[in-house]
C-alpha cells in the first residue's frame, strides 16, 4: 500500500494539477472489509496511519466532485484543496458502526467545504449568507440553463421546487447576474471605454467631513439662529411665549396647558400660534 501512496505525498493540487490527478487516480480503492478495518483502527484506537490511508484512497472522489464546480470561474486546484479539507473532516467523524461506506458519508463534508469556498470567493460581496440563500444560490445556478433571465413561470417553478418565495428567487437571480466593479477604476486612453465613469469612487465620495462644507453648515446654522432670535423679538410677549413653549422648550406645552395659563380656549391658543408662526416666517424671510 505504501508504494502506491508515496508519490502523492509529494504532490498538492496547487502544484502540477495533471500529475496530482493522475497520481490520486492510481491509488487503489479500498474493499468494504479493508475500509471497515481501517475505520475501526482510527475510531477506536486513534490510529493516524489508518486515517492517512482512508484519506488517500478517497482523494479521487474529491477530484470528481470538485470538477462539477468548474462553472464558477474559480481555480480547480483550490476547489480540490477545499474538498480535501472536507474529506479529512469526514474521516475524523466517520463511525464504522453505522454500516455505510465512507464515500457516502464524506460527500456532504466535501461539498460543504467547497460551497463555503465558492461563496467566499465568487464575488467580493457575499451573495448568500443564510442557509436558505446558500441552498438557493447553488440550486438556481443549476436551474438556469441559459444566460437569459427566468420567465415568470420559470421563476415560480424554481420557487416551488426549492420551497422559497418567488421574490427570493428574483433577488438571488439579480445577485448572480451582477459583476464586481473596481472601486477606483482608472481611466483609459480609449474614449470608448467608459468603465471609469461608473466606478464607485466617482459617485460615493463622502463630503460630510469637507472643511469648507462644515464651515458653510456652521455659518448657515448660526445665521438661522440669529434670524430666529431677531424674529422672536418682534413678536408680542404672549405670542413669543406660546411659540417658545410649544416648539423651543425641552418640556413642550400642549394647547390646553397654554389655554389654562392665559385663561382662554385651546382653539384661541391655536389661532394665536398660527398667527405668530406666520409673522415669524415673514420676519426670517425678510
Amino acid at each position: 500500500m505504501s508504494t502506491h501512496l508515496q508519490p502523492v505525498q509529494q504532490l498538492v493540487p496547487g502544484g502540477d494539477l495533471s500529475a496530482y490527478i493522475q497520481a490520486v487516480g492510481s491509488i487503489p480503492l479500498l474493499s468494504a472489509e479493508r475500509e471497515r478495518e481501517l475505520a475501526e483502527e482510527l475510531h477506536f484506537r486513534g490510529n493516524l496511519e489508518a486515517a492517512r490511508q482512508l484519506v488517500m484512497s478517497h482523494l479521487r472522489f474529491v477530484v470528481h466532485i470538485a470538477k462539477s464546480y468548474n462553472g464558477y470561474g474559480l481555480p480547480q486546484a483550490d476547489l480540490i484543496q477545499e474538498g480535501n479539507v472536507g474529506l479529512m473532516k469526514a474521516v475524523k467523524r466517520f463511525d464504522p458502526s453505522k454500516g455505510v461506506r465512507l464515500v457516502s458519508f464524506a460527500v456532504h463534508w466535501i461539498k460543504a467545504e467547497i460551497h463555503e469556498y465558492v461563496l467566499r470567493n465568487w464575488r467580493i460581496v457575499k451573495v448568500a449568507t443564510t442557509k436558505a440563500q446558500r441552498k438557493l444560490f447553488f440550486n438556481l445556478r443549476s436551474a438556469k440553463k441559459q444566460l437569459a433571465w427566468l420567465s415568470n413561470d420559470e421563476a415560480h417553478a424554481v420557487a416551488a421546487d426549492l420551497g422559497v418565495d418567488v421574490s427570493e428567487v428574483r433577488r438571488m437571480e439579480g445577485r448572480l447576474s451582477s459583476v464586481d466593479v473596481a472601486f477606483d477604476a482608472s481611466g483609459s486612453d480609449d474614449d470608448s471605454d467608459s468603465s471609469s465613469y461608473v466606478a464607485p469612487v466617482h459617485y460615493l465620495e463622502d463630503h460630510s467631513q469637507d472643511p469648507a462644507r462644515l464651515l458653510e453648515a456652521d455659518n448657515w446654522e448660526e445665521s438661522n439662529h440669529q434670524s430666529l432670535v431677531l424674529a422672536l423679538d418682534e413678536l408680542d410677549e404672549r405670542s413669543r411665549d406660546i411659540l417658545q413653549s410649544r416648539w423651543l422648550a425641552d418640556d413642550k406645552a400642549t394647547l390646553h396647558d397654554l389655554a389654562d395659563r392665559y385663561g382662554v380656549s385651546a382653539e384661541r391658543i391655536r389661532q394665536l400660534e398660527k398667527a405668530a408662526m406666520k409673522k415669524l416666517r415673514a420676519a426670517m424671510e425678510a
